[in-house]
């Protein structure tokens, strides 16, 4: 059973300890949930949750770095959310090239490293050439790395690996004993990538929403009530307070137990 972990529940120690304890995840993966339920609580269109989530990835991009995180995984817009109303998906689409040109020197600033992972030839010309755009000016940045997560399923991210490696087999690039677990995690949109560390889930659900489902398998998982754009630097000092908390087995015993 998935574990559920509110702000407003059991907290312990300061947060602020996070930093001093050398227990910080590598790489965070965030599932920004809540923004239209945000902006309904205040009466607002489903659009100024969207808008307000822009200002919440600049704050949390910079404390994640600030904590030491290495890389830092968004899910900005799934496979998924084609179905939405048209004039929503329209605004997500350029929430992106928004999001980037009013931020973009700020994150050069910061040394941040900005990459992308999905199916990019859906995405509109303008939303496209934007991220192209930010990973070209940053790509020789040594700090952060924000990858964003843009019209991505990790469903159709697994099929299309398959398919790919069906093909090497097919063309004697590869014999079926060269499939291993380590060539297929070779051929997921995020090769380059350490696994996520720790998962967080804003918004109060508890459902990973065919996200990194290959990668996520020895991931922490984390679920918060507040929504996306309530999510703030003492939020992601909590979710990661609480990783540093925990024993990670990896299918193993923790050093010293004989508990299975």
């Amino acid at each position: 059973m998935f574990e559920k972990f509110s702000l407003h529940k059991g907290k312990t120690e300061s947060p602020h300890h996070v930093t001093k304890s050398g227990r910080v995840p590598e790489h965070v993966a965030i599932i920004m949930d809540g923004n239209g339920r945000w902006a309904k609580k205040r009466g607002l269109p489903r659009i100024a949750g969207h808008r307000e989530a822009m200002k919440t990835i600049k704050r949390i991009t910079k404390e994640a770095d600030r904590l030491g995180v290495k890389v830092l995984t968004l899910f900005a817009f799934s496979t998924e959310n084609w179905k939405r109303p048209k004039a929503e998906v329209e605004f997500l689409m350029k929430l992106p090239q928004q999001f980037l040109t009013t931020y973009l020197t700020e994150l050069v600033e910061q040394n941040v490293q900005v990459q992308a992972m999905g199916d990019l030839s859906r995405l509109p010309a303008y939303t496209l050439q934007a991220v192209k755009s930010a990973i070209e000016r940053t790509e020789n940045n040594t700090g952060l790395i924000l990858n964003f997560a843009l019209n991505y399923g990790s469903h159709a991210e697994i099929v299309h690996a398959v398919q790919n490696i069906i093909q090497e087999v097919s063309d004697h690039h590869l014999s079926l004993e060269d499939v291993t677990e380590q060539k297929i995690a070779e051929h997921m949109m995020s090769p380059a990538l350490p696994d996520p560390d720790l998962l967080i889930r804003t918004g109060g659900e508890i459902r990973l929403s065919n996200f990194m489902l290959w990668q996520l398998a020895y991931t922490e998982l984390y679920f918060s009530e507040e929504f996306w754009p309530d999510f703030n630097e003492r939020s992601l000092q909590e979710a990661v307070h609480v990783f540093s908390a925990r024993q990670r087995r990896f299918g193993g015993l923790a050093e010293g137990s004989e508990d299975s």
